[in-house]
């Protein structure tokens, strides 16, 4: 047996904190961009799953997803409540298996999160509340299982380095199919709905890219030289995909957009991220062009289609995700994975033909299974809040609080209180 490798052990640890930050950076990137009286909201739904994702990962999620693969399709249970986890146990790599078992907790918890920003403003928190974990249950563990835990994805030769098809795929589509379940904001499209707080969508972007070099270097489970290629990968396909995303604002609005940089750098985080140890870094650089441009190019589909998609989580993460699952068949190359090539290193098709039955079945079946599941949350316990309650505000109707005090008369709630009659008005004011 290999013994345990404390550099390998100290990075992984460390990169799963990193990811545990991009919660929190993503709560306030997509807090930033919904109106000022759904930003508590917004911030909550994201936070919520940092409670709920760990519990239930230990209990049952971490063996679903790899306690073996039971038809190549879903773990089992004999890991359930990390049953046979223990101090000495170590993973497929050099490194305590408790170590692996909070790296993969915290690509649970940032799933399901990116989620939430396809319904802001309009979603009950209690419908929230329930989808979260049936989701994740449903769809979350058994794809991990299909592509890291030896599941059919991995036999079929598919790659997915870190997460394209488990966390982004998975989650654009779900958003898209709870876009579809609980229809439009009220005004949407005719009234504007701008973001209320550009810096925190910057403040966000940024936690996320420091957050994501945890997310894909971390994924080589060792510090070594896959994890540094990852690395610089990240950091090359990100910066390219803001001038991507700033080009096609300059072209279609005469100007370049602080939104436009924020989602740009999300457009190649995501796009980069199956790729990221399989590519070289000029094929990194493409990558990300390629993925800010046409990710902000498609950000229009929702209004030629009329789906309410809050915050481009469809745009963003779904589309970025099969820009960078495909074009791993086109750009991978033999000197970083080691053996498959694409298409432009004179592998043929082989590779992305199998890159790209992975993405289609990964979106039938996140779509198919995350409809159904709201449909049923919406009819039996309510999935969407009232007209009333998202036109006066769903932050204040949700959690009895408001995210700012406007006025030097509106002490607002505190613990349970509700707020004066007065306070209730002037919270909704201009937002």
């Amino acid at each position: 047996m290999p013994e345990l490798s404390a550099g390998d052990t100290a990075w992984v640890l460390t990169s799963a904190a990193l990811v545990l930050l991009m919660t929190p950076g993503l709560a306030f990137f997509y807090g930033g961009m919904v109106r000022a009286k759904a930003v508590l909201n917004m911030l909550m739904m994201s936070f919520l799953c940092l409670a709920i994702v760990p519990v239930i990962w230990v209990l049952w999620g971490y063996s679903l997803a790899f306690d073996g693969s039971n038809g190549g399709l879903i773990g089992g249970l004999g890991k359930a409540g990390l049953d046979g986890v223990g101090v000495d146990s170590m993973a497929a790599a050099p490194i305590p298996e408790f170590a692996f078992v909070a790296f993969q907790a915290v690509f649970a918890i940032i799933t399901v999160a990116l989620i939430s920003g396809a319904i802001a403003e309009r979603a009950s928190f209690r419908g929230w509340a329930i989808f979260v974990p049936i989701w994740l249950t449903l769809v979350y563990f058994p794809v991990a299982n299909w592509v890291w835990g030896g599941g059919w994805i991995f036999e079929l030769g598919a790659l997915d380095f870190a997460g394209g098809t488990v966390v982004h795929i998975n989650a654009g589509a779900a958003g898209l199919a709870l876009a579809l379940v609980l229809g439009r904001r009220v005004g949407w499209p005719k009234q504007p709905m701008r973001p209320h707080n550009l810096p925190f969508v910057l403040l966000g972007a940024g936690l996320l890219w420091f957050g994501w070099f945890g997310f894909n270097a971390g994924s080589a489970l060792g510090a070594n030289g896959l994890a540094s290629a990852a690395f610089v990968n990240t950091l090359v396909a990100t910066a390219a995909a803001v001038l991507g995303w700033l080009l096609v604002d300059v072209v279609k609005q005469k100007h370049s957009t602080t939104l436009g940089a924020a989602s740009g750098a999300i457009a190649g985080l995501v796009a980069i991220t199956p790729a990221c140890a399989f590519v070289s870094p000029v094929g990194a650089i493409v990558i990300g062009v390629v993925a800010g441009a046409v990710c902000a190019l498609c950000v229009g589909l929702k209004y030629r289609f009329g789906y309410d998609d809050s915050l481009d989580v469809v745009a963003v993460h779904l589309v970025g995700g099969v820009i960078g699952t495909l074009m791993i068949g086109l750009l991978a190359s033999s000197d970083f994975t080691g053996g498959p090539e694409g298409l432009f290193y004179g592998g043929g098709v082989d590779l992305l033909w199998r890159q790209a039955v992975a993405a289609a079945v990964v979106i039938v079946f996140s779509f198919v299974v995350a409809y159904g599941l709201g449909k049923l949350i919406d009819r039996t316990v309510g999935f969407r809040v009232s007209e009333e309650e998202e036109v006066d505000g769903i932050d204040l109707n949700s959690h009895l609080e408001t995210g700012y005090e406007l006025t030097s008369t509106s002490a607002g709630p505190t613990r349970g209180v509700p707020a004066p009659a007065a306070a209730r008005v002037d919270s909704t004011q201009g937002a």
